[in-house]
This record gives C-alpha cells, structure tokens and sequence, in this order.
C-alpha cells in the first residue's frame, strides 16, 4: 500500500489540473461578432445579454461584442431589425464567433393613418413611456467620450458609473457612484469643460423624461415639422414616426425618427440627425462668439425586459466652428453611454460617495482593474488608435 500512495498523489494532482482547466476554460473571454446574414455587413448597436450573469454588452460598428463567461449560460441577441436568437455558451467554440442574423427588413413601407394628429400620439408615448419606466432602480453604465480640436483628437475618457434612480414624480433624480475613471489628453485652457459632452447631473432625466424631443411637442411644430407614422420596415411588430423639419421652418434643427411599440405604447429607440439638405440651407455666422454646427446625430435606445423599462444605450456626436476674435476654433464631441448590468435594488451608500460634478473632466484617475477590456462596448480599430495616439502624446510631452 504504501508503494501506491505517489500514484495516488500524482493522480490527486491530476485530477486537480483537470478541474482547475475546467474552471478556468469557464471563465474565458469570448468575442463574438454579428453580421447580417445576406449581406455579410457587421450590425451594430445589438444587445447581447449574458442572462446567467446578467452582464449587457453592445455591438461597436464593427459588429464587435466582448464578455466574460463564467460557466455556462444562455446568450440573448436582440436587435430592431433583427430576428431576436438565444445560444448556448458551449456553442462558442472559439475565443472569436461568427454569429449571423436574419434581417427583418419588409421592403413595403406601409403609411399609418391615424385620426389623431402624430403629434398627439407622440405626447401620449412619451407620458406612457416615462410611467412604464422603471423606478426606483439602478444602472452600471459605461460612458465613453472623444474630443477633436482643429481636426486632431486631443482628448478622451471614459469610466463606470452607478446611477441609483429613486423618484419620478416630477422629474428622474438620480445619485451617481463612480467605480472607476481614466482621462488622458491635452486640452486648451480656453475650452470649457462643458463642452466635452455630459452633464452627469440631469443625463439621466434627459433620457428619462425624453428631453430631446421637447421641441415636437410645441404647438407650433405642427406647423414647423412634418409628422409621417410607418410600419417600421426592419420591424413589422413596431411603427416608426419620422419628423422633418417642413420647407418653412427657419431653425436649424434635426430629422427625428421615434421607434415605437404601437400595442404596448412604449418607446423603444429615439434617435436625430442634422441632415446636410437643412445645413445647406443656412449661411455661416461671422459674430465672435457664435457657433456654427456642422454635424449633429443622436440615438438612444430602450430596453423592454419582462415588466422591467429601461435606458440601455445611447451616443451623441456634435461638431461646430467656434468663431473668435482670433479666427474659427473646430470642436468635435462624440459620446457613448451603455447600460451594462440593471437592477430594481436600491445601492447601499454614502452620502460623501455621490459623484456631483457634471462631468469625469475634473476627476482624478481612478484605475483599479482594466475595466475598459470588459465595458460593454469594445472599442473599434479606428478608436484603439485614436486612444493610442492620444496616450503617446502625453508620454512623448
């Protein structure tokens, strides 16, 4: 017997390594990358959620998504245009997937008519949707920003942030744990810190309370804007409200589209851009001190999940020409916000914890992990290197 027991060891030890290359393979980083099936084109701005762990990511414009797996799961992959699939983690073979959709794209656009005017319908979605939004409730969200100065990127940051929302009664307060934060560039002193983007104070009840879309909500507009309500062509279970700006209309303003769920009269996605016909329109203006807008998009998306409501994402991107008495100053902003893990539980906190500027600018690095490698959004080539450039800079100073 006791000439057995090193066999038996080495056998324990064995035994041991199996296990632990188990665990360990349960634990892998996975890549997938979507792609429409009939076109072979990436998708962007998917929703894949890892239900085991309830971890949430979003495709880049590369089709991209990342996430840790921690045994097995199911993986749901939600999409507008998209026929919705759930898969097995053990269907992911390899460290990078391939996973192709089916588009639901219906090439016949089939127009609404309604007896009320799309604006009434519009305000009674937007009140609904601010009622079926879920409150009190609590987000991680990752948020992302570049700034370009001149034609040059000079600036970027990025962190996780908690948002605990407890009231909705007049407006969405909100109180904000950050976990971690990182800023890396080179800003000129005479750039205000408000023009990099968010205002971590009132984002969340701009989202909450569909503040971007004030402006159709005017009596007025139906007169300025041209209201059309389709069947939404990637969607035949959702309609679609687009609303341009009319041939009289004299402001600078966007083109809205609102994606809506017409039985449950919820809102799924918002989103505007400034089209370049409006821009043509209108001659720069020469006063020091005016702006002149050159490019203008937003998109923020909704998430139906059982009786829950809420924000999972959305992108911002501003440019203009800044007139000074020294000649013209090109700002560029471009913002991302993704919802990566939500939860009806209240957070357990300090006060002294509650992060109350308006935006990341001012905070000291706080880098405890790479947080960035498991955000919920991978960053795209394009902006690795703008990344990378901008880093290089300050070490090269």
């Amino acid at each position: 017997m006791l000439k057995q027991k090193p066999m038996m060891k080495h056998l324990i030890v064995f035994i041991f390594l199996v296990l632990s290359s188990t665990v360990f393979s349960q634990n892998d980083e996975k890549i997938i990358i979507l792609k429409d099936a009939e076109t072979q084109q990436p998708i962007e701005d998917a929703t894949v959620l890892v239900i085991k762990t309830k971890q949430m990511v979003l495709s880049n414009s590369e089709g991209k998504v990342s996430f840790l797996l921690k045994g097995t799961s199911n993986i749901q992959i939600t999409h507008t245009s998209y026929v919705s699939q759930t898969l097995r983690s053990s269907t992911l073979k390899e460290k990078i997937n391939v996973i192709f959709l089916k588009n639901n794209v219906n090439n016949l656009e089939e127009i609404i008519i309604t007896k009320q005017h799309p604006q009434k319908i519009l305000i009674s979605l937007i009140e609904n949707s601010k009622k079926a939004l879920t409150v009190p409730a609590r987000l991680k969200v990752y948020s992302r920003e570049f700034f370009k100065m001149n034609g040059v990127y000079s600036y970027y940051n990025d962190g996780i942030m908690n948002f605990q929302l407890f009231d909705k009664t007049k407006k969405f307060n909100s109180n904000i744990l950050v976990e971690q934060n990182r800023s890396v560039g080179l800003l000129d002193k005479n750039i205000s810190a408000d023009l990099l983007g968010y205002n971590l104070n009132d984002i969340m009840e701009n989202y909450y309370n569909f503040k971007y879309l004030n402006m159709l909500l005017d009596p007025k507009a139906k007169k300025e804007f041209e209201f059309l309500i389709k069947v939404y062509s990637a969607n035949k279970e959702l309609y679609s409200m687009t609303v341009i700006p009319s041939a009289t209309n004299k402001n600078l303003v966007d083109d809205f589209t609102i994606i809506y769920d017409p039985k449950k009269k919820i809102i799924i996605e918002v989103s505007s851009v400034l089209a370049p016909s409006t821009m043509a329109k209108f001659e720069d203006k020469t006063a020091v001190g005016s702006k002149n807008i050159f490019k203008s998009n937003f998109k923020a998306m909704y998430r139906i999940e059982g009786t829950y409501y809420y924000l999972v994402s959305s992108k911002e991107e501003i440019g203009f020409d800044k007139i000074e008495k020294e000649g013209s100053k090109s700002i560029e902003v471009r913002n991302y916000f993704v919802t990566t893990n939500f939860s009806n539980q209240n957070y357990i906190y300090k006060e002294s914890e509650v992060f109350k500027d308006k935006t990341l600018f001012n905070k000291h690095n706080v880098i405890l992990t790479d947080f960035w490698n498991n955000s919920g959004l991978d960053t795209t080539e394009e902006e690795q290197e703008i990344i990378n450039s901008i880093e290089d800079l300050i070490y090269d100073k």
